[in-house]
């Protein structure tokens, strides 16, 4: 066992001599290497931080939520594709049968209106003197809806159910926009006019957790009664969200229930496919897992793009190398090396070459990610054990399985011949 260890520490050791008196064609056979484990380690990195951040917004929304739309797209942006689009909007007389028939799994139910960002051709504006700005959200929420969410304020309270029967005007925003808006902190008390009419600020929120590609829309986000949102913005039924909040451990019997009364509402035929779309945290989760996914098939390819390059660079210098040392691969034989040490010393340049190229990529790959986690902390995350581990092996796997041809060919040399090689 000791002899083969020293074996493997002397061929570790001749390799290194190797890379390291052809430097600069050292690296640039590993370039290709360094290209395809950087790729594979920063978007592993960046999707694994992505994913994070909507698994802690729904976290944040509650777990147990079913949302209840009459499209599978963005309600904040009007739906998904024209075919959905055309659907009948949700009702507001759907939420006291929906409530009835699921009384026993659902503990909140309420609606929320979501306002088109753009009115009459022209943008909504929100604004206090000096401050102005158009990159914010309006959002008609029922008190119940408000309650019961998991979000917390920074300042203020929210607006009660009295408040939201009136439809008074009266909002809590996100902290983003009061930031904007009220950069000494100062926001609650405050009026603000937002879509042209003046709002009286209540609360404002503590900051949003997690989110979509590195942003939370709920931090610049002004919620106000439903009942308010319909009498300021008529002709807007086709953008109502319902939203119900499961017992724990009821949300899959709430979703059967909640999918069979408004079926029944819809007046929809057994054969006849929703026209309504269901949705669960989970479920999200799982769509963005499936962009996600293709975009890590994106990646993929083009890593095992550059590690065939690599792959193929390592070849060809170790098939140079041979020809440059065949004299001392002669030498090495005649005095009792035998066919297995000339294949493990080549073999172990070809993996060193690689293994280099590996850790350079995983390096490089780590402050890439640090620097975008810097620059945009939302998308900040843990880097995978499983991708720096998998990004090394199969660095070291390409040089083991691009080398095996110029092993065996330096291993196969005549020990005579070699030895007469100028």
């Amino acid at each position: 066992m000791e002899l083969k260890n020293a074996s493997a520490l002397e061929n570790f050791r001749m390799a290194m001599d190797a890379v390291w008196s052809h430097r600069f064609r050292s690296g640039l056979t590993m370039l290709g290497i360094v290209i395809g484990i950087t790729t594979v380690v920063s978007v592993a990195s960046l999707l694994a931080g992505l994913r994070q951040g909507v698994v802690d917004f729904f976290t944040e929304l509650g777990p147990d939520n079913i949302f209840i739309f009459r499209t599978s797209g963005d309600p904040s942006r009007g739906g998904a594709n024209r075919e959905e689009r055309l659907r009948r909007p949700l009702r507001v007389d759907y939420v006291e049968p929906l409530r009835i028939a699921t009384a026993s799994t659902v503990e909140t139910m309420g609606m929320n209106l979501f306002i088109p960002p753009v009115q009459g051709g022209r943008p909504l504006i929100a604004k206090v003197p000096g401050i102005e700005t158009d990159d914010f959200s309006i959002v008609g929420s029922e008190a119940s809806i408000l309650m019961s969410s998991a979000r917390k304020l920074h300042d203020g309270r929210l607006y009660t159910e009295a408040e939201a029967r009136r439809g008074e005007k009266v909002a809590v925003i996100g902290a983003v926009l009061a930031d904007v808006l009220f950069p000494g902190g100062d926001a609650v008390g405050k009026a603000a006019i937002f879509g042209g009419a003046e709002y009286r600020i209540i609360g404002v929120f503590e900051k949003a957790k997690g989110g979509f590609f590195g942003e939370n829309g709920a931090d610049k986000q002004v919620l106000i009664p439903f009942r308010t949102a319909r009498l300021r913005y008529p002709g807007n039924d086709d953008r109502i969200m319902i939203i119900a909040r499961a017992y724990p451990g009821l949300r899959n019997q709430a979703f059967d229930e909640i999918e069979w009364m408004m079926r029944r509402l819809r007046k929809l035929k057994p054969e006849d496919k929703n026209d309504f779309n269901l949705s669960t945290p989970d479920s999200i989760i799982e769509q963005f897992d499936k962009i996600t996914g293709i975009i890590w098939m994106v990646s993929l390819a083009l890593s095992g793009l550059g590690l065939l390059v690599g792959g193929i660079g390592v070849m060809n210098i170790m098939l140079v190398s041979v020809t440059e040392r065949t004299r001392e691969i002669g030498i090495r034989k005649a005095i009792g090396a035998r066919r297995g040490d000339v294949v493990s010393q080549f073999l172990m340049e070809a993996m060193t070459l690689t293994g280099l190229g590996g850790v350079v990529g995983i390096a490089f790959s780590l402050t890439v990610v640090f620097i975008i986690g810097a620059l945009v902390p939302s998308l900040k995350g843990p880097t995978p054990a499983w991708a720096l581990l998998a990004g090394f092996g199969a660095s070291v796997a390409i040089g083991l399985f691009f080398g095996v041809w110029p092993a065996v060919k330096a291993a196969g040399l005549d020990p005579v011949e070699a030895l007469r090689y100028e």
